[in-house]
C-alpha cells in the first residue's frame, strides 16, 4: 500500500543526506523517520583494508569515543592494519641486517688490501 506521506523536515528532495523510512505509529499513522548515513569505517592506510576492532561510525561520532575505543592496543593500531605493521617491521629489520653485512663486506676489503699492499714489490 502506498503511503502519502510529506517530510518532516525542510529539505524536499530526495538526496543522500535525505533518506526517509515509512514507520507506523501505535496510533495506526504513517510516517516518515530520517535515516542517518551509513558510515565507511576506518581502514588501513596502507592496503585500503577495513580495519578490524573499531566502530564504524560517522566522523564527528569519534570525537565523543574515548581513545582506548578508537584504536587497537599495538603499533600503528587504529592506523594499520597487522599484516601491513608486520611487513614495516620486517622490512626495517632487513634494511638494518643489510647494513651490517655491507660494514662487514667492507672490513674485509679493507683487511685484504692492507695484507695486498705489503707483499706487492715496488716497480721500477
Amino acid at each position: 500500500m502506498a503511503f502519502r506521506l510529506t517530510y518532516r523536515r525542510q529539505c524536499r528532495y530526495n538526496t543522500k543526506s535525505n533518506k526517509q523510512r515509512v514507520v507506523k505509529t501505535p496510533g495506526g499513522r504513517a510516517v516518515f523517520q530520517t535515516l542517518k548515513k551509513k558510515a565507511k569505517g576506518p581502514h588501513c592506510g596502507d592496503c585500503g583494508k577495513a580495519l578490524i576492532g573499531l566502530p564504524r561510525l560517522r566522523p564527528i561520532e569519534y570525537a565523543r569515543l574515548k581513545q582506548r575505543e578508537k584504536r587497537v592496543s599495538r603499533a600503528y593500531g587504529g592506523s594499520r592494519c597487522a599484516g601491513c605493521v608486520r611487513a614495516r617491521i620486517v622490512r626495517a629489520f632487513l634494511i638494518e641486517e643489510q647494513k651490517c653485512v655491507k660494514q662487514v663486506l667492507a672490513e674485509k676489503l679493507s683487511q685484504a688490501k692492507e695484507k695486498e699492499g705489503g707483499k706487492k714489490p715496488k716497480k721500477k
